[in-house]
């Protein structure tokens, strides 16, 4: 089958706001989805990566940029959670694997990412939320990375407002 083959209306339409999805964006998400299987299945962070690759889920992705997520984010997770733990209203462990892990993803960028801007990582944050995450998660997570960046970015914020 070609393309001439393909009628209007036929298959699976792509929705518009998925066709504008910049590179990093995806990246996030599938690394998003790395990290939760890491955490639910404690399956090793080598397997995870291989295993994304060779499914093609890694199309579309910067290949680099999430395997340092990944690695990143599974090597300190226990600092990442010491960043933000302060703030929460309750224990770190009563947090959902997916929030955790959103919290952990911008944290780390906020952390080490200094060349994305802190406002794009906390969106880009409160976009993995509201499209992984429980109904008001993205409020939640919004709140806490704000706080966490005013401590790791506070020169940034200063010069921003």
């Amino acid at each position: 089958m070609n393309l001439s083959d393909f009628k209007p209306g036929e298959g699976t339409e792509v929705p518009e706001e998925e066709k504008s999805v910049s590179v990093r964006t995806q990246t996030r998400r599938v690394a998003l989805q790395a990290l939760y299987q890491w955490q639910v299945n404690h399956s090793e962070t080598l397997d995870i990566i291989k295993q994304f690759s060779e499914e093609g889920r890694l199309v579309d992705t910067d290949a680099a940029l999430f395997q340092e997520i990944v690695n990143e984010v599974t090597n300190h997770a226990t600092e990442l959670d010491e960043l933000y733990a302060p703030l929460l209203d309750r224990a770190v462990a009563r947090i959902d694997p997916i929030e955790k892990n959103i919290m952990r993803m911008g944290v780390y960028e906020l952390q080490n990412k200094l060349e994305i801007p802190y406002r794009v990582v906390i969106n880009e944050s409160v976009e993995l939320a509201k499209r992984f995450g429980a109904e008001e998660s993205h409020k939640y997570i919004n709140g806490i990375l704000d706080k966490v960046s005013q401590e790791l970015r506070s020169l940034e914020k200063t010069q921003a407002e």
